[in-house]
């Protein structure tokens, strides 16, 4: 297993249309478990394969804390079947955005459809935090990062924030 790089914004590949996996196999796994690994030690909760340069519809999840056991998810060609009316407000965050946070509305509740780890189609209703963290991800897949859910002159700021903090640890 192996720790990817993780792209940051704002890299236009973050803006790259994620296309579908053909089949789950030995290669798909293990770049699951590489990007599972990659995500626990960013620490996060959420990666998309595009976040680390593979344009490839694949997610994996795990909102568990450190010192908590452990409760990966796969996510492979999700697709969101149905949202709820009822939003919910989150202060999201991003390995790809690193250290900003701003407060995003989503959908309160999904049902979601996917291959699991072993290929398996599943359905899930879900809510709550997962429900946010899912709907992130997902929007990784088609090139959109959380701060496009914000204003232009807040996204603005992040994006020279972003910038400033490359340029000063160069």
């Amino acid at each position: 297993m192996a720790i990817l790089p993780i792209i940051e914004a704002p890299d236009p590949r973050l803006k790259v249309k994620s296309t579908p996996v053909e089949k789950v196999d030995d290669e798909l796994r293990a770049l699951m478990d590489d990007m599972l690994d990659t995500m626990y030690a960013a620490p996060g909760i959420g990666l998309a394969a595009i976040q680390v340069g593979v344009p490839k519809r694949i997610l994996v999840i795990d909102l568990q804390e450190e010192e908590e056991e452990r409760t990966p998810r796969y996510f492979v060609n999700p697709v969101i079947e149905h949202t709820s009316d009822a939003l919910n407000l989150y202060n999201e965050g991003c390995l790809s955005v690193p250290e900003q946070y701003a407060e995003i509305e989503r959908p309160k509740k999904c049902r979601v459809r996917y291959l699991d780890y072993d290929g398996e189609e599943q359905v899930e209703e879900m809510d709550g935090l997962l429900a946010t963290c899912f709907q992130h991800e997902m929007d990784h897949l088609e090139g959109i990062l959380f701060i496009d859910h914000l204003s232009n002159l807040k996204r603005q700021m992040i994006l020279r924030k972003l910038t400033k903090a490359k340029k000063a640890s160069a």
